[in-house]
């Protein structure tokens, strides 16, 4: 598959099967979104460009690197919003740019209802977060909104995603990479990832 990266790191592995697994309660949930957010932007982030920095240390001179892009990270809401935390961990000067996207339960198609971005880009790099790549709608959806405010480079980072939410973004956004943590089997008739963990916002924050 073109552009998509599943995790083969073994940390990232044992906490999503703590993140799936039924008795675990928002706390701890929210607290393993964070971790995992962090673990696979770390991936993500491996093949950034960076420009040289000479460092003063107090045994003499270094030669430094630094990030050359400015970066923004796009939590997808609301369920995106814990895996912002986890990039800003590590990235704490990321610029945070919020679209809110919510799938019709019956048609399966996202509709945009929300965004906040500055009135002026200042970004070369968004990365796209939200816990689960389903059907793919809204993670294509909140892309082309990135588009055509003028962004150039995206990535878009998943804790899971499923075959048909994959299909779907590669085809409509093939120059995206998707770093994801796990690839699961299959969309069941509602639209949800099987095996999946269940609906990623109301286990991280209760309204279930």
């Amino acid at each position: 598959m073109p552009l998509v990266f599943p995790s083969t790191h073994p940390v990232v592995q044992h906490k999503l099967a703590a993140l799936r697994a039924t008795h675990t309660r928002p706390p701890e949930f929210r607290a393993l979104v964070r971790t995992l957010a962090a673990l696979l932007t770390h991936e993500a982030t491996a093949d950034l460009p960076t420009n040289p920095l000479p460092i003063a240390t107090p045994r003499g001179a270094a030669e430094g690197r630094v990030l050359a892009d400015r970066i923004g990270v796009v939590p997808i809401l609301r369920a995106g919003l814990g895996m912002a935390e986890g990039v800003l961990d590590l990235l704490p000067e990321a610029e945070v740019w919020h679209i809110g996207v919510f799938r019709d339960e019956h048609t399966l198609r996202p509709t945009e209802y929300y965004n906040k971005f500055p009135p002026r880009s200042r970004i070369s790099l968004a990365l796209v977060v939200d816990p689960m790549l389903a059907t793919g709608g809204s993670a294509v959806r909140v892309c082309e909104v990135l588009t055509n405010a003028g962004i150039e480079r995206l990535k878009l980072v998943a804790l899971i995603a499923a075959p048909e939410g994959i299909a779907r973004f590669t085809t409509d956004m093939p120059d995206v990479p998707i770093h994801v943590g796990a690839i699961d089997d299959r969309l069941n008739d509602v639209g949800f990832i099987v095996p999946g963990l269940g609906d990623a916002g109301d286990r991280q924050f209760g309204t279930f």
